[in-house]
């Protein structure tokens, strides 16, 4: 039976296989000891790492400080970066690489890469902007107590309760923090204000703190408090408890960045240029430009990347009009894009009947792949994979479709989120290639199965880099064709438009931060050369220029998995087997595009096949 082709094999080519293989059994030994030392090492240093994270803890299934939420203080992203400094210095001190085998040195590239990525991050950490137009730490409170706390006995309800308490504190961090930031000239766009304000407020809406439905969070704890085999004394104990700390703590914690919000509000309505890119702030080119590397983790140029991205739309505007051809389409590009936006064949009814179908659409074109996934790979992640619409409380803020990590245990399967928020906007002919990107064979055959592989260090099965997931989920957009999927053209146009969606990211989000381009002309680039709907045009540029340089992630990282399979493919000939391939590919976790080019690399010189 074919097994994923682990980083240990593919890297021992990089060291020099036949000296390894000739070591005496003393220093075999010798070796291994150190790589097992080398692996303790990385294991503390990862237990300390999320030590510092209760909720970290609580999502990878830890009952560690389950009463606590995160520090979200500048002093604890100083005290993490030093930590993460300090294990550096030790694990240089206290061994060789020399003497490693060549999993553990990989292991130690990875190390040090992800401190040096850490302390890029953390340099720029005051230039974040806190509420964006796809998320913001408000929001994402609720969605963590009620996805990932679990309640399974009475202390873990009670240890909820403490953290509906420790909200308080944690949203007054959230409230300081925008204030500072606010003050040095770090302020959102404009157009962030009103839909954060909007969703701040739905968290404190509902009852207990009106007469309006159950609040979600607040259903929530009922749902699990009932749940509990317990006597109804203590669950009316809890319950009160639970109100009670919702009503106090809470809400106060909510109504204080409510007003941090208001206030710096009224700053950037005063600002020039308030819903330009990052030009427009202190040192915003160097930002840019620090973004860009920890987006892509290449040193592409702003300049490049916006050229690779005029390059992309062509090419994929010349294979789109090969499919307007073979449908008997006689107008422009242009004119197809308006016809699949605004004939009803190509939309879902605005009705619940019509998100069910959607949600029924996706879990179909997922089930698809499971089918015949085994023909394409070689290991397939355990966990089980759901497909939701994203609650109705934060679908203002929610990206259009997203992907949520299982836990190790089991105990929460991996959730492709689909925001239903209007289905006017949906767009039936892309939902097939989201699908494949967001579920399988994309984020969930690479980061549920990344979590699994015991082999590897858990710094290495639980991090990641952005390139390399959202270049796999696009990869995986397009793999969805050669597995024989897409079989209605408009589908497989639908395809080609989501894919030229991540190309006008490199022109747009460029454009934006590096030519000073407008709000409004990013928007029009958009309507002129890809088939998203007025609201999520709207929603995309909004996100670039909240999060710059993420969205050139997916189109980097995407074109390196080509450029490499295209490599292999040519010097393997008829050796070339997809599944081995895929298996190096995703053996060795989420890395930094050089290390994979480095990987398939060694496979290639090695002659292609698999490993047992």
């Amino acid at each position: 039976m074919r097994r994923l082709l682990t980083a240990v094999s593919v890297l021992a080519l990089l060291s020099g296989a036949p000296a390894a293989m000739a070591q005496t059994a003393p220093a075999a030994a010798q070796a291994q000891s150190e790589d097992a030392r080398l692996n303790a090492f990385f294991e503390r240093a990862f237990q300390e790492r999320i030590a510092l994270s209760p909720q970290a803890m609580t999502g990878l299934g830890l009952k560690t400080d389950y009463d606590k939420l995160d520090d979200a203080s500048d002093a604890a992203a100083a005290r993490a970066l030093a930590m993460q400094e300090r294990q550096l210095a030790e694990m240089k001190a206290q061994f060789d690489p020399d003497a490693l085998n060549a999993q553990s040195r990989l292991s130690w590239r990875l190390f040090e890469y992800g401190v040096e990525q850490a302390r890029l991050s953390n340099q720029w950490r005051d230039w974040g902007y806190q509420f964006a137009a796809n998320g913001n730490p408000t929001t994402g409170l609720p969605v963590f107590m009620i996805n990932q706390h679990r309640v399974a006995s009475v202390s873990d309800a009670e240890a909820y309760v403490s953290r509906l308490r420790d909200a308080e504190r944690a949203m007054g961090q959230v409230a300081e923090t925008l204030r500072r930031r606010a003050a040095a000239g770090i302020v959102s766009p404009n157009f962030v204000f009103a839909p954060s304000i909007a969703s701040t407020r739905n968290v404190i809406s509902g009852a207990p703190f009106d007469d309006g439905a159950d609040n979600p969070v607040w259903a929530d704890f009922q749902r699990k408090v009932g749940a509990l085999e317990t006597d109804q004394a203590t669950k009316d104990r809890l319950l009160t408890d639970g109100r009670a700390a919702l009503t106090g703590e809470w809400r106060r914690g909510y109504e204080g960045v409510l007003t941090a919000l208001a206030e710096v509000q009224q700053q950037a309505n005063a600002m020039p240029d308030r819903d330009g890119g990052v030009w427009r702030l202190p040192q915003g080119e160097a930002l840019y430009n620090a973004r860009l590397q920890l987006s892509t983790t290449t040193d592409l140029t702003a300049d490049q990347i916006h050229q690779i991205g005029l390059d992309e739309v062509e090419r994929i505007h010349g294979e789109m009009r090969a499919i307007m051809a073979q449908v008997g389409f006689t107008g422009s590009l242009q004119e197809f894009f308006a016809l699949l936006k605004t004939d009803p064949r190509f939309q879902y009814p605005n009705t619940p009947e019509g998100k069910e179908q959607y949600l029924a659409d996706s879990r179909a074109f997922i089930a698809q792949v499971m089918a015949v996934a085994p023909q394409w790979f070689s290991g397939l992640p355990r966990a089980p994979l759901e497909v939701r619409a994203v609650e109705a409380w934060r679908e203002a803020t929610a990206s259009i479709a997203f992907y949520n990590a299982p836990t190790p245990d089991g105990s929460r399967p991996g959730i492709y989120y689909v925001n239903l928020s209007d289905m006017t906007q949906v767009l039936k002919p892309q939902i097939e290639g989201i699908s494949y990107h967001e579920g399988a064979p994309g984020h969930h055959f690479q980061i549920a199965y990344a979590q699994e592989m015991q082999g590897l260090p858990s710094f290495r099965r639980f991090g990641g880099y952005g390139a390399y997931a959202e270049g796999w989920g696009l990869y995986a957009e397009r793999l969805g064709k050669e597995m024989g999927f897409y079989q209605d053209p408009y589908s497989d146009f639908g395809r080609l438009s989501t894919e030229l969606w991540r190309a006008v990211r490199l022109v747009t989000d460029t454009g934006l931060h590096a030519k000073h381009w407008s709000r409004e002309q990013a928007i029009d680039y958009f309507r002129q050369n890809s088939m998203l709907s007025e609201r999520d045009m709207v929603k995309e540029v909004e996100r670039y220029l909240t999060n710059p340089g993420q969205a050139t992630s997916y189109k980097i990282g995407e074109l390196k998995i080509m450029e490499l399979r295209a490599r292999a493919r040519q010097a393997l000939g008829d050796r070339f087997d997809i599944r081995d391939f895929h298996a190096v590919v995703l053996g060795a976790g989420s890395v930094p595009l050089d290390v994979l080019e480095d990987q398939v690399d060694a496979w290639i010189a090695a002659g292609g096949g698999a490993t047992s």
